[in-house]
C-alpha cells in the first residue's frame, strides 16, 4: 500500500445551521517528497504552523509531491495559505503554483501581503488518489503553510486562534496527547548547551529524552546555520570537545564535519533518547514545578508527552519556562536597575531609561567563482532593504537590531529582512565588472540569535560580577573571553544599512558564573543552559557564546543527576549539597 500523507477527508457539522462541510487539510510539511522545498518550523509560535519554503537562492527549486485521497469525484475549490514575504510596487520574489495531476491551476501563489488564504482555481477530482505538486517559479523564498481542498466556496478562517482551533479539528490535534514517555531528565533544545547536559546527564546515570525542533544537533554551531564555537572549555573538556567545531570562517561548508562529530558522540549514549524534528509546545505546571512537556513532530504531527523529575530549557527563547509561568527579563535594564536583595546594577552601557533593545540575530551566507558564468535575477524587492550596500560574503556583523521588532514576535519579519540584504547586497556586488562567475552558494534560512528572554534564577549575572572578577561558592562555569555586546552602526552614521552592527568590547580576564544563575528562582525542578540563563542584558554579552553555555549544559546536567539522587529541587544542591556537587565537576577534567 502506497505511504498517502495521514490525512483524511472529514464531514463535520460545525456550521451554526449544522450544514455538513467537507474537506482535506493538507499540511505543506507533511508532503512526502520535498523535492527543494525546505521545512521551517521557527514562527510556529506567531503564524500557527512550519511551512514549506522555496530557499533556491534565484533558481527555482524542484516540487513538492505528495499524494491525496480523494473519497467522492466531484468539483472541488482548491485553497492555499500562503504569503508575499516582500510587498510593494514590484513582482512578489515568491511566486509559485499548484499542480493536481499534472495540471497547473491559474492562479499564481505568493502575492497576498500577510499570511492568508488564497483560492488556486477549481477543478474536477477523481475519486482515488491525487498527485500534487508545488511548482517554484522564482527560488526566491515562496512559503506554503497549507491546502484546503473543499466543494465548499468558502475559505478557511484567517485570524490566528478561530484557525488554530479549525486546523486542530481537522487534524484530529489533541489537547492531551495519548502516548505519555517517562525520563529522568527531559532536556528541550539540542544546541551545545542541551547536547552537553545530556552528555553529563547520561554519563551520570540518568535516562535522557533530548528534543530537538531541527534534522541536526548544534544550534547555531550546525551546519544550517554555522558559527563557530567560541570560548573556553572550564572544567569541561572532554565533554565539549565531541560537541565543538573547528575554527572555521563562519558560514563554512565545514560544518558538515562538526555535525557528524556531535551526531555520532550522542548517539553513542544508550540513555540519551534523541527526539530530532520534534518541537515542544507546551508544559503542565502544577504547584511551582513542571510535570510534562508536550512535543509535535514537523512533518506528521504526531504528539507526544514527556514527564519528568526534572527539565532544562536550552530552547534559547526561554519558551519551557516561559509556558510555566517562569519569570524572565527581555530588554536592556536602566542603568538604575536594582534587583531583589542586589545593590544597584550600575552596569556600564546601560541606558538611562529601560527598553526592549536586545542584541540582534545574523543570516549567514557565502559566494563562490567558478568557469562558469552564472546569471543572477532583478532584485528591486530586495534593494529596498540593501539600497547600494554590496557584499561578497556575510560575517558576524550581519544582524539586525531594532527596537521597532521584537525578537521572539516578529522574528518571521527580522529574517525576512536579512534575506533582502543579503540578497540585494549580492546582486549589487554581481554588477561590478569581472564578476560574472560570481555565484551565491550558500545562504542560511535560519536565524542565528544572540539574545531573546532570559530567565531569572536565584543569581542575576551582571557585567558588574565579570568586571570584577568576582568568584562564587558555586562557580560552575569560567570564561575568559572579553564581553562584547553589539549596536547598529547607523546610530552612528545614518548612511550605514540598518542591517549591519559594530560591538563594544570589555576585557575582563577570567570571571565566573554561579550554578544558581542556571536555575529558575520560582519554577523549582527547571534548569536553564544557554542564552536565557539568569542574566542581565549586559551580563549576557560575555557569557553567550556555545562553549560557554556548553559549560552551562555540562554543570545543570550534573546537577540533575544529584537532584535524582537526593530527590531534591536544583536550589537544594546549592543549599545542601554543593560539596558533593564540587565533587562532580571537578572529576570532569
Amino acid at each position: 500500500m502506497r505511504n498517502l500523507i495521514a490525512l483524511c477527508l472529514f464531514s463535520l457539522c460545525i456550521l451554526p445551521a449544522c450544514q455538513s462541510e467537507s474537506g482535506i487539510l493538507i499540511e505543506a510539511e507533511s508532503f512526502t517528497q520535498k523535492g527543494g522545498w525546505i521545512v521551517d518550523p521557527q514562527f510556529v509560535e506567531q503564524m500557527g504552523s512550519p511551512y514549506l519554503m522555496a530557499h533556491g537562492m534565484g533558481e527555482p527549486v524542484v516540487d513538492a509531491i505528495t499524494l491525496i485521497d480523494i473519497t467522492e469525484s466531484g468539483q472541488y475549490n482548491i485553497w492555499l495559505r500562503t504569503m508575499n514575504w516582500a510587498p510593494g510596487n514590484w513582482e512578489a520574489p515568491g511566486q509559485f503554483a499548484i499542480a493536481i495531476e499534472n495540471e497547473l491551476l491559474p492562479v499564481t501563489l505568493g502575492q497576498s501581503d500577510s499570511w492568508s488564504w488564497v483560492k488556486a482555481g477549481e477543478m474536477h477530482l477523481d475519486q482515488g488518489e491525487n498527485t500534487l505538486r508545488l511548482v517554484d517559479k522564482t527560488g526566491f523564498n515562496g512559503r506554503c503553510d497549507a491546502i484546503w481542498i473543499s466543494q465548499n466556496q468558502s475559505a478557511p478562517p484567517s485570524k490566528k486562534d478561530e484557525l488554530n482551533r479549525w486546523r486542530k479539528k481537522r487534524l484530529g490535534s489533541l489537547d492531551t496527547p495519548e502516548t505519555v514517555k517517562n525520563y529522568d531528565l527531559v532536556i528541550v533544545g539540542g544546541g551545545i548547551a542541551g547536547c552537553a547536559a545530556a552528555i553529563s546527564a547520561a554519563e551520570h546515570g540518568l535516562q535522557v529524552a533530548l528534543v530537538h525542533d531541527r534534522p541536526v544537533l548544534g544550534g547555531n554551531a550546525s551546519s544550517e546555520i554555522r558559527v563557530h564555537t567560541l570560548g573556553i572549555y572550564g572544567k569541561f573538556e572532554r565533554i565539549l570537545k565531541k560537541l565543538d567545531t573547528k575554527h572555521y570562517p563562519n558560514g563554512s561548508p565545514e560544518a558538515y564535519e562538526d555535525d557528524e562529530k556531535r551526531h555520532r558522540n550522542i548517539e553513542g549514549y544508550k540513555n540519551i533518547k534523541l527526539f530530532l524534528n520534534w518541537r515542544a509546545y507546551s508544559t503542565v505546571t502544577k504547584n511551582h514545578k513542571i510535570t510534562s512537556v508536550d512535543v509535535r513532530e514537523t512533518s506528521t504531527g504526531e504528539q507526544l508527552r514527556f514527564e519528568a523529575p526534572y527539565f532544562i530549557d536550552c530552547t534559547g527563547d526561554g519558551w519551557i519556562g516561559y509556558w510555566s509561568g517562569a519569570e524572565y527579563f527581555y530588554g536592556r535594564e536602566s542603568a538604575n536597575t536594582y534587583g531583589e536583595g542586589w545593590d544597584k546594577y550600575g552596569e556600564t552601557w546601560s541606558p538611562k531609561v529601560a527598553d526592549n533593545a536586545v542584541m540582534g540575530a545574523s543570516v549567514l551566507w557565502r559566494t563562490c567563482s567558478d568557469d562558469t558564468i552564472s546569471i543572477f535575477p532583478s532584485v528591486p524587492w530586495a534593494l529596498e532593504v540593501a539600497g547600494s550596500h554590496a557584499a561578497r560574503k556575510g560575517t558576524w556583523n550581519w544582524e539586525f537590531i531594532s527596537q521597532d521588532y521584537h525578537q521572539i514576535d516578529d522574528a518571521e519579519t527580522i529574517r525576512d529582512h536579512m534575506l533582502k540584504a543579503i540578497i540585494g547586497s549580492f546582486y549589487n556586488e554581481k554588477q561590478k565588472p569581472g564578476n560574472e562567475n560570481l555565484k551565491l552558494e550558500w545562504m542560511s534560512h535560519l536565524l542565528g540569535k544572540r539574545e531573546s528572554r532570559r530567565l531569572v534564577g536565584d543569581h542575576i549575572y551582571t557585567f558588574n560580577d565579570a568586571r570584577e572578577n568576582r568568584e562564587f561558592a558555586d562557580s560552575v562555569v569560567v570564561e575568559i573571553r572579553e564581553v562584547d555586546v553589539h549596536y547598529p552602526q547607523n546610530i552612528l552614521n545614518e548612511s550605514i544599512p540598518d542591517f549591519l552592527t559594530d560591538a563594544m568590547f570589555y576585557n575582563t580576564g577570567r570571571y565566573y558564573i554561579p550554578y544558581r544563575s542556571l536555575y529558575s528562582k520560582d519554577i523549582e525542578n527547571l534548569f536553564m543552559a544557554g542564552r536565557c540563563f539568569s542574566c542581565s542584558h549586559i551580563g549576557l554579552g560575555g557569557p553567550r557564546v556555545m562553549l560557554t553555555t556548553g559549560q552551562m549544559g555540562a554543570a545543570v546536567g550534573i546537577a540533575a543527576s544529584l537532584c535524582i539522587k537526593y530527590k531534591a529541587t536544583p536550589r537544594d544542591i546549592y543549599d545542601e549539597h554543593l560539596e558533593e556537587y564540587w565533587k562532580l565537576i571537578l572529576a570532569q577534567q
